[in-house]
């Protein structure tokens, strides 16, 4: 059967109007949020400049961690451009509070795979949390996909030092962490265990729904510029926010005991960090439209997607299940055609650092690495499913994964 994949993108769009909608909503309250943060801290165009050096004094470095502490409801945060992922704004966080013989647990399963080598879960890197004495446990999701709450009481232990909860859900097919449940966890912990510090990684969440996991309770969250909070135009960086302690905690490891966060310098890329901030709840929704619109789109193609395009969102990543490794790739070369970078480069699966699977990507970015611009990977493993995260714009995404059909379907 051939099939018009324009005159299905058109019906698709139509179908989901009032979804669209309901985003702009949200965006538009989050927006709101983000601009009062702004003018509260009274920015001004010196504050848009870079520095040097040892970076002492950098009164827009500091003006904009005061916004993102602002932002993020949290009483402090840290924004570094020379932290280099997601993955190492997370590593700031497990090593700079945990200590030998404390106990880090996670209550959804495994986390994502490049959390698996810095744990010790796999691989032979010196220096894995397991390597310097930090206990490991683990409770898996229940057959449902939700948190076993009822195996996390049991796993709750006295020398319990942190529980990790994990926003996105990753390389697993299953829903995001919303913030209705992660309060809900959070709570359950600290009823049982006030003390626990709930770390909250919320790579791929942020902006998405009216609140942010500090607002839930979280005391500790971390996340990478490149993906949503830098609004497409930060060019590298990472963030940590939540209580005093735990931060200046994470800027020891960030630095060295006794320099912390006084010291870093913010180089000549300040300005795009404040403006990818403003603008990132517009990109997030035109991104989450995007992933709306797939998700109709290549479940009317026969596809089994999730989440649903009718369904609450929690991250902005769409999972596509396509079923065979063949498919991925096709899928992957198709989005990558439809790319303003590097179009005429062919992905091809590879033995990525961190990944314990061959992993197929497509990005073709301005940023190398930035998610929200529009990217989509996944490994090469059952169910075989690849994982679209971003897009500039909801026309991009629209361009990009008529590609990717075509390039699908002539397969």
């Amino acid at each position: 059967m051939c099939i018009n994949l324009e005159t299905l993108a058109k019906e698709v769009d139509r179908k989901v109007e009032p979804i669209y909608r309901l985003i702009d909503e949200r965006a538009l309250a989050n927006h709101a949020k983000v601009l009062a943060a702004f003018r509260k801290a009274r920015v001004s165009d010196y504050h848009l400049k870079g520095s040097t050096g040892y970076g002492y004094g950098d009164s827009g470095r500091e003006t904009l961690e005061k916004i993102y502490a602002d932002v993020f409801r949290a009483e402090k945060a840290l924004v570094r451009g020379q932290i280099v992922s997601g993955t190492h704004a997370i590593a700031l966080c497990l090593y700079g509070v945990l200590r030998a013989g404390d106990e880090l647990l996670s209550v959804q399963g495994e986390p994502y795979d490049t959390l698996g080598e810095m744990i010790g879960l796999r691989g032979e890197s010196q220096g894995s949390l397991r390597d310097l004495g930090v206990v490991y446990k683990q409770v898996d999701l229940t057959g449902e996909g939700d948190l076993d709450f009822s195996a996390v009481g049991q796993a709750i232990s006295p020398r319990t030092k942190m529980v990790m909860l994990q926003r996105s859900a990753g390389y697993r097919w299953g829903a995001a962490l919303g913030i209705n449940k992660i309060r809900e966890a959070i709570e359950f912990i600290k009823e049982r265990k006030p003390d626990a510090i709930v770390f909250v990684d919320n790579c791929y969440g942020e902006f998405v729904e009216l609140e942010e996991p500090v607002e839930a309770g979280a005391d500790l969250v971390a996340g990478s510029l490149i993906k949503n909070p830098g609004g497409g135009l930060a060019p590298t960086g990472g963030y940590v926010a939540g209580k005093e302690k735990y931060v200046d905690m994470a800027a020891n490891r960030w630095s060295a005991p006794g320099i912390g966060a006084e010291v870093g310098p913010s180089g000549d890329f300040q300005r795009l960090l404040y403006q990818g901030l403003f603008l990132a709840p517009h990109v997030v929704s035109e991104a989450l439209k995007g992933a709306v619109f797939a998700s109709m789109f290549f479940e009317s193609l026969g596809f089994k997607v999730l989440p649903r395009h009718g369904d609450h969102r929690s991250d902005i990543v769409q999972a596509i299940m396509l079923g065979t490794p063949e498919r991925m790739l096709a899928f992957c070369r198709g989005l990558q055609k439809g790319s303003p970078v590097d179009s005429h480069v062919m992905p091809e699966a590879n033995e990525m650092p961190g990944y314990g699977d061959p992993v197929v990507m497509a990005a073709g970015t301005f940023v190398q690495g930035a998610s929200l611009e529009l990217s989509a990977d996944g490994p090469l493993r059952p169910p075989y499913a690849v994982y679209l995260q971003g897009g500039l714009s909801k026309e991009y995404i629209k361009l990009a994964l008529l590609s990717a059909a075509r390039e699908l379907l002539r397969g």
